[in-house]
Parts: structure tokens; sequence; C-alpha cells
């Protein structure tokens, strides 16, 4: 049966689809990357999966689902941060498609976090959207990526529930794309 995937780096940007979708945790599927978390519905139309950060974890999550489930649409929705102090914290962009009533920006993706957007060309920043547009690209059409502002190039970790709140905030302009 073809899913709907769902793609986080981190549980607090999971929470409030999971809330939202009715998802809960599925303990059965073997084999799933080490830290990885996978959530399914009741219809079993969405998968969700958390990865952790990084390219490393991006990658070998991704390649479990499809390589052990039929997607035919990708969604990857989480923090970024903002070269631009004028954006307000908790603007949602689309950085892969234009798409009618969602902000449009180019996004780098980099391994290190970045202390100064001094040499940055785009307008977000994060860990893992190259990363899962490359490896969506070879099993799937419909992609799309989903950021949140959480910040201005800042290295300092966020608080769980300052993350939540931020994707909580971004579902109305997201629930007609999941």
């Amino acid at each position: 049966m073809l899913k709907i995937l769902i793609y986080t780096a981190l549980l607090p940007e999971a929470q409030p689809l999971i809330n939202f979708l009715k998802l809960k945790q599925d303990y059965s599927v073997q084999n799933l990357p080490q830290g990885n978390k996978l959530y399914n519905d009741e219809d079993d139309k969405y998968l969700l999966i958390i990865s952790g950060i990084g390219k490393e974890n991006c990658q070998k999550s991704l390649e479990f689902v499809y390589e052990n489930f039929e997607i035919e649409k990708a969604i990857n929705i989480g923090i970024a941060g903002c070269s631009d102090g004028s954006v307000k914290i908790g603007t949602t962009f689309c950085t892969n498609k234009l798409l009618f009533g969602i902000n449009f920006a180019s996004i780098t993706t980099v391994d290190v976090p970045l202390e100064t957007d001094e040499n940055l060309e785009s307008l977000l920043v994060d860990a893992e959207a190259k990363y899962f547009e490359e490896t969506s690209k070879k099993y799937c059409n419909d992609i799309y990526t989903f950021k949140v502002v959480s910040d201005y190039i800042e290295d300092d970790t966020k608080k769980d529930s300052f993350i939540i709140d931020l994707i909580q905030n971004s579902l109305d302009k997201l629930k007609k794309h999941l």
C-alpha cells in the first residue's frame, strides 16, 4: 500500500504531527536503524520516521524506509536557522517548490553548525534538507521540504517545547500538503 512519508530529525519536530495525525509508534518493524523511531496511523496512510540529526542519520533512515515501504509522497518537516533577522521566528517556508500560501526560500544544508552567516548564500540553513531530497529523488517524485525558522544562525540548543510550538503553529499552513 502506498504511503505518505513524513521525515523529521527530532522528536519535538514530529510531536505535533504525531498528535495531529493520531500516529502510534510501531515497535514491530525489524532492523530499524539504531536511534530511529517509526510511527504510523490506523489507516496505514502515513509513515513518520525520526532519524536524528545530520547526513548519516538522514540517509540511513530514508534508505531503510524506501527499501521496506512503498512511498507515494515524501515530506521533510523541521526547523532551520535564518540569515535574515527581519524574518519572523516561526515563519514557514517550502524550500523546493513554489506553493500557494507558503513562503519559498533557498536552503543550505551543513554538516557542522554555522557560527556566522557570513558566507551563506541562502536564506535558510539546516542539517538534513539536501540529503532528504537527494535520497528521496531516487525513489519518489512527489517531494516537499518544509522548514520553520527557529533562530538566526545561533549555535544554541533549542528547548523541546519551543520546537514543538514552532511546528504546531505551522500546522495550519502544512496540513493541506500532508
